[in-house]
């Protein structure tokens, strides 16, 4: 695969407008435990490998066990996720999934027994922007990073 263009050459002040709400999500009280699995959940639905490599990364550096990021595709199967989690990990699926779903309201009702209406606001800001992220990534053909394999 080869990457088609880099977006923040092409549309520097774009990308840098798309760029500025990752510190105010990362500073609006979602917790970071949360935020990383909503990025690297709607990644995988969109087939983004950049932003799940990415995220993932950054999840482990957040204190992210392995066991729940190889469990986060099979959820609602697991224990290992927190009912907050749960509801914002089935917003995310349905929101990522918008054209399926038309974002239902028994997903949006769980969603507001676990979060206020700022960080409902909040939270969909930020399954929106890893759903643009993902676009800009897979649109343009972006590699996450590769370890040459060993001999």
């Amino acid at each position: 695969m080869k990457a088609r263009l880099n977006a923040y050459t092409a549309a520097p002040e774009t990308m840098k407008a798309v760029a500025a709400i990752e510190p105010i999500i990362a500073a609006s009280g979602l917790e970071h435990s949360l935020i990383e699995p909503v990025k690297t959940r709607a990644s995988q639905i969109n087939g983004c490998a950049y932003c799940i490599h990415m995220h993932t990364k950054d999840a482990r550096a957040h204190g992210e066990t392995e066991e729940r990021l190889y469990l986060l595709d099979a959820w609602r199967e697991s224990p290992l996720y927190s009912e907050r989690e749960r509801a914002a990990l089935a917003w995310t699926e349905a929101l990522t999934l918008i054209s399926e779903t038309h974002a239902p309201d028994d997903v949006y009702e769980e969603v507001r027994k676990h979060f206020s209406e700022t960080e409902t606001a909040n939270l969909t800001t930020l399954i929106g922007v890893i759903n643009t992220w993902n676009r800009i990534a897979i649109g343009f053909r972006y590699l996450h990073p590769v370890k040459a394999k060993a001999a």
